[in-house]
């Protein structure tokens, strides 16, 4: 049975969000100061199909290398420097740098400068943190 096109959908409200009032988590597998803000999730808003946080890591701070089954990544460095370490592939990372992550990529990430590494990342579907 197809749903009357002329029949109101359910709307969801925008939102608008200020990270300010977002706390700093500090995830499973991430070391020395490692930080996420999960600024738009499934829990906080409507989003099904992404969710959008804000990552710092303090100098010598990393994630460990590992792999998400299904979800696929898009990371956006804003400042410091890093390592990006993609199946063994080691690339450095500074501002305006995009990187994207398939599905069962091994990846890591090292602050590698002396000023926090500052990031954006998009994942999905979105990850249970």
């Amino acid at each position: 049975m197809s749903q009357d096109p002329n029949t109101p959908q359910e709307t969801f409200p925008a939102v608008i969000r200020d990270n300010v009032e977002v706390m700093w988590e500090d995830l499973p597998g991430h070391f020395g100061g490692a930080l996420s803000k999960f600024i738009v999730t499934p829990e906080n808003t409507s989003t099904k199909h992404f969710d959008f946080r804000l990552s710092t890591y303090q100098p010598k701070g990393y994630v460990e290398e590992h792999t998400h089954e299904v979800e696929e990544q898009i990371y956006y460095i804003l400042e410091g420097e890093g390592l990006m370490e993609l199946d063994g592939d080691k690339k450095i990372v500074r501002p305006g740098l995009t990187i994207f992550i398939p599905p069962q990529v091994r990846h890591a990430l090292y602050n590698t400068g002396t000023k926090d590494l500052t990031f954006l990342v998009v994942s999905s579907p979105p990850l249970k943190p």
